[in-house]
């Protein structure tokens, strides 16, 4: 397996710094490694954006490893790719199964909380639509997110609704995090019914509570990487009872992805969501060598 790293926005010949680990742990390990420019991505300059990186004499596989792009940006560049024989591990469709959250909620949905969506040009119209579509949670607590991402560090103002029914309250936050996404904000708004989870600790930053939380990563279905999510918290157990995530994650149309997991005050453990491999990000404490490991020897395995 070759892997394609984000160059750095200053020095398209050299790898992103917040990438610098792990392209480094992929040379090492022997695994080809080459630079993209996301920057040119984002352009719409798809001969600049893979410039560096070689035609190959036959189509080969390669995995991603970078910043998050909208899906319409990533199917610019996987066509770009492809005339060079390169071709991403996630199509343009299995990338946006794993990163816009309405896609994979069907294999997710007996595991993670209640959740309902809207895209915002309905929204546009008024908050009618979403009214309704909400009468599903009663007076529950939600959290308010889009296809990708929440605002969790703005609990209050901008992520979290003690009272579902409570549409004054429900504007203001909507509001509140539609105008602070603003143009990166991911296809819609999801609402999500709200579980407790088992603490750790506070950001401390934010004062944000940290869950006990793991990312798990899936290569082909099959379970390559468990990590603890969070660098800022201490983690005093394990987890276990893996299967019942493995066993979902074949529902997952995807090649590559990741499934974000908690325990819940009650003691159960709850599917946060699903993200696409490629840029689901090692948290800062994971060592990247085994992750690459288990890369390469499930790219072996396929081979024999």
């Amino acid at each position: 397996m070759k892997i394609l790293f984000c160059s750095d926005p200053l020095n398209r010949k050299i790898v992103d710094r917040e990438y610098e680990h792990e392209y480094e742990c992929a040379r090492r390990l022997d695994m080809d490694a080459f630079l993209i420019s996301l920057e040119s991505v984002l352009a719409g300059n798809l001969t600049q954006a893979v410039k560096q990186v070689p035609t190959l004499e036959t189509p080969e596989r390669f995995i991603y490893r970078g910043w998050m792009m909208k899906p319409n940006e990533y199917e610019r560049l996987y066509h770009a790719l492809l005339m060079k024989n390169v071709i991403l591990i996630n199509s343009p469709a299995e990338y946006r199964n794993g990163h816009y959250f309405p896609y994979s909620y069907e294999a997710i949905k007996e595991a993670t909380p209640h959740s309902i969506w809207l895209e915002i040009e309905e929204l546009s119209q008024g908050f009618d639509a979403l009214f309704e579509k909400m009468r599903v949670f009663g007076n529950k607590p939600v959290i308010v997110k889009d296809y990708v991402k929440s605002r969790k560090h703005e609990w209050e103002e901008a992520c979290y609704i003690p009272d579902a029914s409570d549409k004054q309250r429900v504007q203001t936050v909507l509001r509140n995090f539609i105008d602070r996404q603003g143009s990166e904000l991911n296809g819609g708004v999801v609402i999500r019914e709200f579980v407790p989870l088992e603490q750790l600790a506070r950001h401390p930053k934010s004062g944000m509570p940290l869950s006990n939380e793991y990312r798990l990563f899936f290569l082909d279905h099959r379970l390559i990487e468990c990590t603890e999510y969070w660098d800022e918290a201490v983690y005093e157990q394990n987890i276990s009872g893996l299967e019942t995530f493995t066993e979902l994650a074949k529902g997952v149309q995807s090649r590559f992805f990741t499934m974000d997991v908690a325990k819940t005050i009650n003691g159960e453990w709850t599917v946060i969501e699903i993200g696409d491999g490629q840029v689901s990000g090692l948290p800062s404490h994971a060592a990247p060598e085994p992750f690459y490991r288990s890369i390469l020897n499930s790219d072996v395995s396929r081979r024999r």
